[in-house]
């Protein structure tokens, strides 16, 4: 046990849960520098993590408290701080001189807690003691930076849902004995740690409602969390009281422009970016060349979040803020204007990005788009969820993310949205048109065929009735891709044929057509004509390479890494199908990864190496029921599969195979595709499985498998 120094530091009454991470970063940034501040929203655990670091630090004449919430009154930030450091004068000297004084030769840290709202005075303050008080280091906590020179910066977040659950239990436990996590009742924990950001205040006020709710109870309450969690504890400071003091005291504290726009922002959900908000935000009281500069203040407040993404500089709010600041919105009637500026944000952002996707900025649109999911989510909520005006708003923004539902991964999500806004009748036959091909689209590769022929036969249909050149084009070539899926090759030749033939007469290029290309290439390679295909894939190559596209590129190398491997090119073979695997999973397109993967198994047994190709075939058993009916149901996309299987099945016996499979259905998606590209950790392949005595490979040559070959 250390002993103890001077000080006023408060023992700590209950628990401290977490922070490991923040504690060290503090400890080692006091080390650093004289001048330290915490920031973060209301709530989120700054004091409490500075009077536990401070604790924890030695200094020759102490660690010193002075909290500065309770003043109104700047002209005492000076009287507190002597009055924490308990020195008394009685003459008419200025305190800010007593203090000067007291300090010089002193070696202590000064613990400043709850400044925000005083805060000219105390930076003025702190800055002119640390200037004269070589000993003295500072450790202020605020809700907001001092902003002055040598200030270094902890701004700190709420707790992971972990550590948030952590904290729950202990507080749960001290009101209601017994209280445990368990399978029972983990899961809701979890969840309302989530909904409620982990923010420690607000975990620990919702952990005293158990008194008289359980877990669950409480998580279907926290829509009203505001009513819901208040205060229990008496000896709370009064901001701390609820959950909507702690925040609307952060509320008080900003100027009438700041209020305004923090109550607009809340409109966003998820990530939202400058541009957006300079679109929605302004007007009416905020102009748009004052939005940056207003939330800058935000930052400053901790109201704001800003964080790096992939998609660039971003912005948050925490679910907690953003409730607060949609409660005001709604009071001054501005929530309504507010949304529908939102949605039509979103709708030009997702009709740019459908244009962009076809250019060498695929990778940025696919980043976009992730980063703005749950705002796309959100305006196409308020498009369907009243069935009125919007509801063609609502289908044009489901098809025109085409892009994203079938080329990054999100099939499943696609469809919730194309199938909700089919639903409605949204009067506006381009929006249900292109709704109703690409939910077609993505039923067929979902392996849904009746879903499919519904959908395209009803696009065809109202194309006709409507002139509709473009639509009429996308549902034959989706319908010649069902063809071409369910095995009907002749078929599908003569509609995909007949599609790119009409898109060629309406000029129209974009990703769509290349893979109707590659889809053409696959029909011909399965009847036999591997020159046929082989042209037809290095053409959408050239194009590919011209505009940049990249996507689309990955599904003509698929089509030409087979024909390689068909004609005896090994190597060249596993280069092209390398590439393409890389390309399908940097965008995160399941289907492209998973088809790659397979064929890579077949490619990895004729190479002698029956056990990898075996777990290649696992790996791709777990992705496939994430894309839809596992290889189409077909025989000609099941044949390298087939052909795998019993090569290796013989080369291993059946135990050893299934084995294999096991190990590679274990494996993360990541780990799948780093492993299938050889660039995982362990690259010699020989030594990721337990050897076993049995067959080796038997010498398998390319071409068994023929073009158009039966599983």
């Amino acid at each position: 046990m250390r002993p103890s120094q001077p000080g006023n530091l408060p023992l700590e009454l209950n628990a401290f849960v977490g922070r490991g991470t923040e504690l060290a970063e503090l400890a080692a940034a006091l080390e650093a520098g004289r001048l330290v501040t915490v920031t973060g929203v209301g709530g989120v655990g700054k004091s409490r993590l500075a009077v536990r670091a401070a604790g924890r630090l030695r200094a020759r004449d102490g660690v010193w408290l002075v909290d500065l919430a309770p003043l109104r009154d700047a002209g005492l930030v000076e009287h507190a701080v002597a009055e924490a450091l308990g020195l008394t004068d009685h003459t008419s000297r200025p305190p800010r001189h007593v203090l000067r004084e007291h300090l010089a030769g002193r070696e202590l840290l000064l613990v400043v807690d709850g400044f925000e709202h005083l805060v000219e005075a105390c930076a003025s303050l702190v800055r002119e003691l640390l200037v004269h008080s070589p000993g003295l280091r500072v450790l202020a906590v605020g809700r907001r930076p001092l902003e002055t020179q040598g200030e270094r910066l902890l701004s700190l977040a709420p707790l992971p849902p972990e550590e948030a659950a952590d904290l729950f239990t202990d507080r749960a436990a001290a009101c209601v004995p017994r209280f445990a996590l368990d399978d029972g009742n983990r899961e809701d924990v979890l969840e309302v740690c989530r909904r409620l950001d982990g923010i420690p205040l607000a975990v620990e006020l919702a952990a005293g409602r158990l008194r008289v709710l359980s877990p669950a109870q409480l998580l279907s309450r926290l829509d009203d969390r505001f009513r819901l969690l208040t205060g229990v504890r008496r000896d709370a400071p009064p901001r701390h009281h609820t959950l909507r003091t702690a925040i609307g005291w952060s509320h008080e504290l900003c100027a009438p422009r700041e209020r305004l726009l923090w109550s607009r922002l809340s409109v966003f959900t998820g990530q939202f970016d400058l541009e957006a908000v300079e679109y929605v935000c302004a007007g009416d009281g905020l102009h748009a060349d004052d939005i940056i500069d207003v939330l800058d203040e935000l930052l400053a407040q901790s109201v704001v979040n800003r964080e790096e993404a992939p998609a660039g500089v971003r912005y948050r709010m925490l679910d907690t803020v953003r409730a607060y600041g949609a409660e005001w919105l709604e009071a001054a009637g501005e929530a309504t204007r507010l949304r529908r500026r939102h949605r039509d944000w979103y709708m030009g952002l997702a009709t740019w990005c459908e244009l962009d996707w076809f250019s060498p900025r695929q990778p940025e649109v696919a980043a976009l788009v992730d980063a703005e999911l749950p705002n796309m989510r959100a305006a196409l909520e308020l498009c369907l969820d009243d069935g009125g005006d919007d509801v063609h708003l609502g289908q044009y923004l489901a098809g025109t993310l085409w892009f994203y539902w079938v080329g990054c991964g999100r099939l499943a999500e696609g469809r919730h949205w194309l199938d909700r806004a089919l639903e409605l009748d949204g009067g506006h036959p381009d929006a249900r048109l292109k709704a109703l091909w690409v939910l077609g689209y993505v039923a067929v590769l979902q392996g849904d065929t009746v879903a499919a022929l519904a959908a395209l036969h009803e696009c065809r249909e109202g194309a006709e009735r409507a002139g509709s050149a473009v639509a009429a084009a996308y549902a034959e070539h989706r319908i010649g891709c069902l063809a071409l899926v369910t095995d009907d090759i002749p078929r599908a030749e003569r509609l995909l044929r007949s599609a790119l033939e009409r898109y060629r007469r309406i000029g129209e290029l974009n990703s769509n057509v290349l893979m109707g290309q590659v889809e053409l290439a696959m029909t011909l390679a399965f009847r036999g004509d591997l020159a046929g295909a082989v042209e037809l894939c290095e053409d959408v190559r050239r194009v590919c390479e011209d505009h940049g596209e990249r996507w689309a590129l990955a599904y003509a190398l698929y089509v030409l890494g087979f024909a390689a491997w068909t004609h005896g090119e090994v190597e060249e073979a596993r280069a092209l199908l390398t590439e393409a695997l890389d390309l399908d999973h940097r965008f995160h397109d399941l289907l492209g990864t998973v088809l790659s993967l397979e064929l890579l198994a077949l490619f990895t047994v004729t190479e002698g190496d029956p056990a990898e190709a075996a777990v290649l075939q696992g790996a791709a058993s777990r992705i496939w029921p994430s894309v839809g009916l596992p290889l189409f149901g077909s025989g000609n996309f099941g044949a390298p599969h087939a052909v795998c299987e019993e090569k290796a099945r013989a080369a291993l016996g059946d135990e050893r195979y299934e084995e294999c499979v096991r190990a590679g259905a274990g494996l993360g998606l990541d780990a799948a595709v780093a492993r299938a590209l050889r660039t995982g950790p362990g690259n010699d392949r020989t030594r990721r499985l337990p050897r076993r005595e049995g067959r080796g490979g038997d010498g398998l040559k390319q071409g068994e498998l023929r073009p158009g070959q039966r599983a």
